[in-house]
This record gives structure tokens, sequence and C-alpha cells, in this order.
């Protein structure tokens, strides 16, 4: 039996992505086949960054051709290529950024912040650019986090600043440019021009994603920030805790009032394990992150447990997915990211920069 196309594209359908949950063919992710004699070369490009997991992908595509009669050599290229995807409408693109994704919560104290730069850092791991906007103006953490808290943001034209870095992150935050112990005793509009000038004074160099881990709340710098920043997508962090619920029940509305998808629900200190015995306690109660979820029809991320490890290589700089990256932790970080990738891989394009500028001029 002959090896052509259509048999090869008619075997590789049978197999599921298992990020996506849809075929590769159907998703148009199998790009070029061609066959020569019984040898068979194809591409798979991912709408989103999974370099850990593109060797198992090519493994089960091989897998699947290997079943057809008198199969030669087969040759696949997997990689991943993430574009920019619509914002609100009237809200034009960050120049150096294809994506925003915001990280919510509409209290303090759910973990926001460890949660925002762990998954910042499994994007990065996963092969993607990404940089991260500490947005909390009067609490920056994410200079400590990095590891970078002494060291100030450079700038060429006096006008721009350029990015801190660190395990491979864009890093910018309030927190770079002020001392330690000094208190931002500002005014909500101050505080908010300040935001906007750091995000957009920034030069974000070809980032794929953009974290911003946005202060707790739904005031002021939240409401403009949702309204005046290109956000693709926000992530609402909580805890299964009652009060946290009804708080992150707040900001989920507040995202879908100025009009931003929501891309799941992340429910953080779910069960705490005991360092000594490994005994799993759910301490803030059960089930409330996938109980919102199902309340307003968004997809349920994961959830990760309340452990010492996190907040230990947080406070010293490197966080979880850096300092125990094959860890079963990560593991979960990596998994989340991914999903949020996905859920932005599936939003329409950015077609804005496809359509001409009209310009009228008088005879």
């Amino acid at each position: 039996m002959s090896i052509t196309p259509e048999s090869v594209t008619e075997a590789l359908k049978q197999v599921v992505d298992p990020n996506t949950g849809k075929d590769f063919v159907t998703s148009r992710s199998v790009r070029n086949v061609s066959v020569s004699g019984n040898d068979v070369r194809f591409e798979v490009e991912l709408g989103y960054p999974a370099r850990t997991q593109h060797g198992a992908i090519r493994d089960m595509l091989a897998q699947a051709l290997a079943a057809l009669p008198g199969i030669g050599r087969i040759d696949i290229d997997v990689h991943s290529k993430v574009v920019a995807h619509a914002v609100q409408h009237g809200v034009k693109l960050l120049p150096g950024v294809k994506n925003i994704i915001a990280i919510a919560s509409g209290k303090g104290g759910v973990g926001k912040s460890t949660t925002a730069v762990n998954l910042a850092l499994a994007l990065v791991s996963e092969g993607a650019r990404v940089g991260i906007l500490d947005a909390d103006i009067y609490g920056p953490s994410q200079p400590q986090m990095l590891g970078i808290g002494d060291q100030r943001p450079q700038s060429a034209d006096g006008k721009t600043m350029e990015p801190l870095e660190a395990h491979g992150l864009q890093a910018m935050s309030i927190g770079f440019l002020v001392d330690v112990e000094t208190p931002m005793v500002w005014r909500g509009p101050m505080a908010t021009q300040a935001l906007n000038q750091l995000l957009k004074e920034t030069n974000w160099q070809d980032l794929d994603y953009l974290i911003i881990d946005m202060p707790p709340g739904t005031g002021d710098i939240q409401l403009t920030l949702s309204q005046s920043v290109p956000v693709t997508g926000a992530v609402i962090v909580t805890t299964p805790q009652d009060i946290a619920l009804l708080d992150a029940r707040k900001g989920l509305k507040m995202f879908e009032k100025v009009g931003v998808p929501i891309l799941g629900v992340v429910e953080n200190m779910s069960l705490h394990i005991c360092s000594n015995c490994g005994h799993e306690e759910p301490i803030f109660g059960t089930g409330g992150g996938q109980k919102l979820c199902e309340d307003y029809g968004v997809p349920f991320l994961g959830a990760l447990p309340l452990d010492l490890q996190i907040r230990l290589e947080a406070d010293n700089g490197a966080p979880t997915v850096v300092s125990d990256p094959d860890g079963r932790i990560a593991g979960i970080y990596r998994e989340i990211a991914r999903k949020v990738a996905v859920r932005v891989a599936e939003k329409a394009k950015d077609m804005t920069h496809k359509f001409p500028n009209i310009v009228i001029k008088s005879s």
C-alpha cells in the first residue's frame, strides 16, 4: 500500500491534543504534509507554548502513523507560535506585547502575587517570551520574589525604561524605583498615572505574554486598567474560603462589565500538606473554586496546595518553578499556565494591523 497525504491526514485525525481536547488536524495544527515514496514529513504548529511536551506530542503522532502499512521514515517538526489576540473594543495593543493577561483577586492574602510570578515563569519554561508588571503600587512584591529588589531600571533616552530580567522573565515594578521602606502615600489618580507610565514607558521586548499582577480589590486602579489597557483575558485567584470567594465573585463581575474575558479560576491554598507526615487537610474548605466556576460558566484551571516550600522559595527570590522545576508543584503551575495559554490561543486573533489607515484629503 502506498502512502498518500490523504492517508497520513486521516491517521493524524485520530490523535487528540491533550492540552486542547481537539485532534491536531481539525485544529489546523498539522501543516505542510509531504510524502516522498513512503517517507512522511510534516510540521505541527501549536498556538500555545508547550516546550516540555513537544517530545511527547511527536511520539503520539509518530505512533499513529506507524500503524500505516509500508510506512517509511517519519519526520515531525513540533513547534509553538504565539500570536496577538483580540482585546476590548477600542483599545489598541501595546508595542512589543502580543497578549496581556491580568492575574486578579477580589481581596488580598490569597497568594495572587506568588501565583502570578510562578505562572509567568511556567510560561517561560514552556518556551514563551514573558514579562511581568507589578501593578500593586502600594505594596509591590515582585522585586523580592524575583530576587532583584536591589536593582534599578536603566533609561537610554531619559523617557523610557528598560525592563529588568530575572530567570528569563522581563519585569517592571514601582518597587524598582523607590526605597523598600518608602510608603506610597498617593491618592488613586496618582497611583493610576504611575501605573500607566510603568506599563507604557517600559520597552517590553517582543513579549508573547505580559502578566499583570493586579492589586487586590475592584477599585479605581483596577477599573482604569481594565478599561484602558489591552487585556486579552483575566485569571481570578481565590482560596476555597467563603469570604475569599465572595470577593472573587466581585472581581470576576468587574472584568465581565468592562468586556475582559475570564480565562479561568485558580484555587490557591486548596490543601495543607504537612511537611512532617504528608497528611493533607482542607484548612480553608473544599470545592469553593469549582463552585465559583460552575456558577459563572468559566473554566477551573487547577488547585494549588498551601505548602511551606512555595512561600520560602518566593521569599528567597527564586519561586518554585525555577527552584524545583521537576517537582510536583512546579508541574501544577506549568499545567495551569498551559491551560491559560490554550484559552488565549482559542480567542479571535487581533486583525487591527491588517486594516489600512484611511486618510481623507481635501483637493
